[in-house]
């Protein structure tokens, strides 16, 4: 039964995943660069496969399970001294509901175990130099980047797993103003611009996790509602500081404003971090009239 356990546990160790800068590991056959540990690590005691092929960390392993893991983003896997991830270095896994599915890359190192005699030893030979059971040994082993269910772990948020809850936030949807209020002329440019509040800061829980979500309009696009779009980088103004106009001619309009959305977010009180992703709101529509104002004659004696 052990031999069983220890031939399963090499097997989930040495993950042949999806394509990656790593190498995989065939059989006993593993590359094995001398690394250290980087920041961004989730370290795991059991790394198996689900019966439809889905890959899972556990906190919990068969006895004497020849490995122990960690689990890193692809950017500290290259960047061991900074862990410099960028908002493009994460992809999105599928997870499903109540899930935590994050992309990573596997690392495993050997486990010393009870051998002959009072002894240990590793599961493929490798010398353990008396080292008691259960002590690491040897240097790490690296795996193939994969989608792995790491719910177990209880890992802090991901970016991209906060990029799902500030896609639900109640964000602004910020109201059209424009001048000259009410009704407007032909030939009289009208002026667009919001004053609703452009930030908004959310505290959220997140699998217990207290986690600061800062939102700021990064744009806006104006519908003046005659087929144009203007899109800007600024709420606009009203006169006299004014950066966004539209002329129209004479006739009856509804204007509306989208807002894009992006965040920086901070896990219990921890640095910021940006979400890698924006959202939108649609701001209620305001209807004017344009008019077309006609010069008269008049006499000034009448």
């Amino acid at each position: 039964m052990r031999r069983l356990l220890l031939a399963l546990g090499l097997v989930a160790a040495c993950v042949a995943l999806s394509a990656a800068p790593a190498q995989a590991c065939v059989g006993l056959d593993c590359d094995e660069p001398a690394v250290t540990t980087g920041p961004g690590s989730l370290t795991a005691s059991y790394l198996g496969q689900a019966p439809g092929g889905a890959w899972f960390a556990s906190t919990s392993a068969p006895l004497e399970h020849p490995y122990t893991y960690r689990l890193s983003r692809p950017c500290v896997i290259n960047d061991r001294e900074t862990g410099a991830c960028q908002p493009s270095d994460f992809r999105t896994c599928p997870a499903p509901p109540g899930r935590v599915v994050q992309d990573l890359v596997p690392e495993q190192r050997r486990l010393a175990l009870s051998g002959p005699d009072g002894t240990t030893v590793t599961q493929d030979g490798f010398p353990t130099g008396g080292a008691p059971v259960g002590t690491p040994v040897g240097p790490w082993i690296t795996g193939n980047r994969a989608c792995i269910d790491v719910t177990a772990l209880n890992p802090p948020p991901s970016p991209d797993e906060v990029f799902r809850f500030f896609q639900t936030l109640p964000l602004p949807q910020l109201a059209t103003r424009q001048q000259p209020p009410g009704d407007a002329l032909v030939g009289l440019p009208v002026i667009f611009f919001t004053d609703s509040p452009t930030t908004q800061t959310f505290t959220v829980d997140i699998r217990g996790f207290t986690v600061t979500i800062t939102a700021g309009a990064t744009a806006f696009t104006w519908h003046t509602g005659d087929g144009t779009d203007l899109t800007t980088t600024d709420p606009g103004a009203p006169y006299p500081d004014h950066t966004v106009t539209h002329d129209y001619r004479s006739g009856t309009y509804t204007a509306s404003l989208t807002t894009t959305w992006g965040a920086t977010f901070s896990v219990d009180g921890g640095a910021s971090v940006e979400v890698p992703g924006t959202t939108t709101t649609e701001g209620p529509p305001v209807t004017f009239d344009v008019l077309q104002a006609r010069s008269v004659l008049t006499n000034p004696f009448d």
